[in-house]
């Protein structure tokens, strides 16, 4: 053989090895995630082979699959009541894929979890076509429509999340305006279509935001400012005045920060009052004294600045709210009444509202009870479980006596219910560098308890700007305390 050829053989020999090595490699180190990546057809097509499994509420599902020919995919996802419940479900669709809980479960719902090869084998020989598993929801469903059915009268864009304050169990779990997820759940022109729709949709219903969007909580925060000021000392009665002025002169500021009640009602106003007015002078005051770690590090102990995860699952519940590091005193005070830097979903007020409700432990919220198999046996099931002990059960006591007080007495008189023990605060949170440029949110929190120990915990988010609606009616109190009140009487009138 002459020179030249030998070199070409030399040549070609490497690269037949080249290949047999990327061969290999393929085969047996990157198979599994090449054969699982969401955009294999082939993982679709198994995705949708056969009937998949159902996401429940209450006793009843809420998804279904239906047949379909002439495609790969031969069944289609179906949806009751889609866009009441598509928060908590998500969509399963043939061509923009998955999210929430149809994403989360998907080896559950399809009937691929590896704790089914038993059956599986079983069904090979039986030939018993393969059946999903199912997802048990925590929803309680006459909760759900009547904070669906509270938002979309109003015709506004906004979120309802309710909690049991002594278990985690998500309850309620609302956001509008909503979606069908059977709309799309194909893969024909028309439905990609009318999903590109969606996203345009300058109204965001895709968005949930209960969980995934953060909004400045207004004084639905003055909450936590009073279980802070209480638990560092810096207000021991909450009957007492304070030396709290009112205009409110900011910290390092020439500004003056006034209260709706009035300069009469709020000046040296105690906390109670100022709680039953909403007050901001009083607590501006209690967080420039309670200082940016000590309000911090009380914030975080509610569940501020981290991912809420539902641990025995694995699956992120909710994006952080943000209490900011090293804040100045200027913005230290502003957070006292929710403003400035500070930003929260509706689950994280929902959270605080719990903790305060349950002697001020904070449980772990969860959404799913328990994931069954094809023979509706459990394979996993979600015990409560305390994710902190926010505040001391004698600080929390005091701050129920003032969301009392405020539902007795003060701007949450709407939420009252007959026989339940209702406790609330109202709120009204200012967005935009010039407050007068774009209208407010409203928030409102609250929780009922029955006198045989049954508890709710609420958190109202609505933003009004599609609504027909005024400036000075947009209050938490005259738009989110009656939607409340419905969530709570659905859960507690059983």
């Amino acid at each position: 053989m002459n020179r030249p050829l030998r070199h070409i053989a030399i040549f070609c020999g490497l690269l037949v090895m080249a290949l047999l090595l990327r061969a290999n490699w393929i085969q047996f180190v990157k198979s599994e995630p090449l054969a699982n990546h969401e955009n294999n057809r082939r993982v679709k097509i198994a995705q949708f082979a056969t009937p998949r499994g159902d996401i429940i509420v209450g006793s009843d599902a809420i998804t279904g699959s239906k047949a379909v020919e002439g495609t790969d995919f031969k069944y289609r996802r179906t949806f009751k009541q889609g866009p009441m419940y598509a928060p908590i479900t998500g969509y399963a669709s043939q061509s923009q894929g998955m999210s929430l809980l149809e994403k989360t479960y998907d080896s559950i719902l399809s009937g691929q979890d590896d704790r089914f090869a038993f059956r599986h084998a079983k069904d090979v020989i039986t030939g018993e076509p393969r059946r999903g598993g199912s997802v048990i929801t925590t929803i309680d469903p006459k909760a759900q429509k009547a904070g669906y059915k509270g938002l979309t009268d109003l015709k506004a864009r906004g979120a309802v999340v309710a909690l049991e304050p002594n278990t985690g169990k998500v309850l309620a779990l609302v956001s509008t305006p909503s979606y069908d997820p059977s709309v799309f759940a194909g893969n024909s022109f028309k439905e990609g279509d009318k999903f590109q729709a969606l996203v345009e949709d300058k109204s965001k219903p895709l968005a949930n935001r209960p969980l995934r969007e953060t909004f400045p909580p207004g004084s639905t925060f003055k909450i936590l400012t009073a279980a802070a000021a209480l638990e560092n000392g810096v207000v021991t009665d909450v009957d007492a005045r304070t030396d709290a002025v009112s205009p409110y002169p900011l910290p390092l500021s020439t500004n003056k920060i006034g209260s709706e009640a009035g300069d009469a009602v709020c000046n040296k106003a105690s906390m109670k009052t100022a709680m039953q007015y909403s007050c901001n002078n009083v607590f501006l005051d209690a967080a420039s004294k309670v200082g940016d770690e000590k309000m911090r590090e009380t914030a975080e102990k509610f569940g501020f600045n981290a991912d809420v995860y539902s641990e025995e699952f694995g699956d992120m519940l909710a994006t952080k709210s943000l209490y900011p590091k090293k804040l100045d005193k200027p913005g230290t005070a502003l957070t006292g009444m929710g403003q400035g830097s500070l930003t929260s979903t509706p689950m994280q007020m929902a959270m605080v509202t719990a903790a305060l409700a349950n002697d001020g432990k904070l449980m772990q919220p969860y959404i799913v009870d328990e994931l069954r198999g094809p023979d509706l046996s459990v394979l996993e099931k979600n015990e409560p479980k305390l994710k902190s002990q926010a505040v001391s059960e004698e600080t929390a006591k005091k701050v129920q006596e003032m969301m009392e007080f405020t539902a007795k007495e003060g701007s949450a008189k709407r939420a009252l219910i007959d026989g339940v023990t209702v406790g609330g605060k109202t709120g009204t949170a200012q967005r935009g560098v010039n407050v007068n440029d774009e209208v407010p949110y409203g928030w409102f929190v609250s929780y009922g308890k029955n006198s045989d120990g049954r508890s709710v915990a609420v958190a109202v988010f609505i933003d009004p700007t599609d609504m027909d609606i005024s400036r000075s009616d947009i209050s938490g109190g005259r738009l989110g305390a009656p939607i409340a009140k419905s969530v709570m009487k659905a859960v507690l009138s059983k």
